[in-house]
């Protein structure tokens, strides 16, 4: 297999200590390409680093989500708009709405994320987007940019059938991670992932978070990583009623023709 991880934290502070023996694990899983997901002022410009040291493995995106929103300042939009000025940043994001934590202010995260909306318009690179409990305004917030903006994938969906089928009557993607995997709250995702297109579909770990529940045996920690993507698109597989080679090809086409990635050269 040839698996492309689309949202991975890897400048999270549990991988600094082993994230080459992390990178190999992927590799002999057969996720050949990730893409490090930037996520604030401090972790954006991380990302593009570790793309720009891993050229053709690793690719970043760059934004600030909306758990941080109340640093979205005008010296913020700045650095984003350089990071952006690079080759590696592949994506606008982590970027959306949160009333489910609601760690900034709502009218603050709206800023923010009209800005980077914003962003995406301009330079026409992919959004990468998040949204929990907030589906009415991110909606609403999008519409006000339609023809705007160039592709955009709802990262680690874990909504409602209502807001999927909404999603893609706007011809947005879906990331699907480790909560598919969860008996607690993940067992509607299982009932809604055969109605994604292939084209639509994408995976990812969103590691360190989400370890998948039914990875065996568990590990020792909670930390996920992306050698369990692997274990992801076998379950995608089985709730689709495909071969795992079937969906493990299709998610990579649509990676890459989303993220418009070179082709991998270690065909792992």
């Amino acid at each position: 297999m040839h698996l492309i991880d689309i949202g991975a934290n890897l400048t999270h502070e549990s991988f600094a200590h082993d994230l080459d023996a992390v990178m190999q694990r992927a590799r002999a899983h057969g996720v050949a390409q990730m893409v490090v997901t930037g996520a604030s002022r401090e972790h954006s410009p991380q990302a593009l680093a570790l793309a720009r040291a891993h050229p053709g493995e690793l690719f970043a995106t760059a934004g600030v989500h909306p758990h941080h929103a109340v640093e979205y300042t005008d010296e913020c939009d700045a650095e984003m708009r350089a990071l952006h000025a690079h080759p590696e940043v592949v994506a606008v994001g982590e970027c959306g709405l949160d009333y489910f934590r609601d760690f900034s202010p709502r009218p603050a995260q709206r800023r923010a994320f009209e800005r980077q909306l914003q962003i995406a318009a301009e330079n026409g690179k992919p959004l990468f987007l998040h949204q929990r409990d907030a589906h009415a305004d991110f909606m609403a917030m999008m519409k006000n940019f339609d023809g705007r903006l160039g592709p955009a994938v709802v990262h680690c969906f874990t909504g409602s059938r209502e807001e999927l089928f909404d999603y893609l009557d706007q011809d947005w993607h879906i990331g699907i991670t480790g909560w598919l995997c969860d008996e607690r709250r993940g067992q509607h995702l299982r009932e809604l992932v055969p109605h994604i297109p292939a084209e639509r579909l994408m995976i990812e770990t969103d590691a360190p978070y989400l370890l998948p529940r039914t990875v065996r045996p568990q590990p020792s920690h909670r930390r996920n990583e992306p050698m369990y993507l692997a274990h992801i698109v076998e379950e995608l597989a089985r709730d689709r009623g495909e071969e795992t080679g079937v969906t493990a090809a299709t998610t990579t086409a649509t990676a890459t023709a989303f993220f418009r990635l070179p082709a991998c050269e270690s065909g792992a």
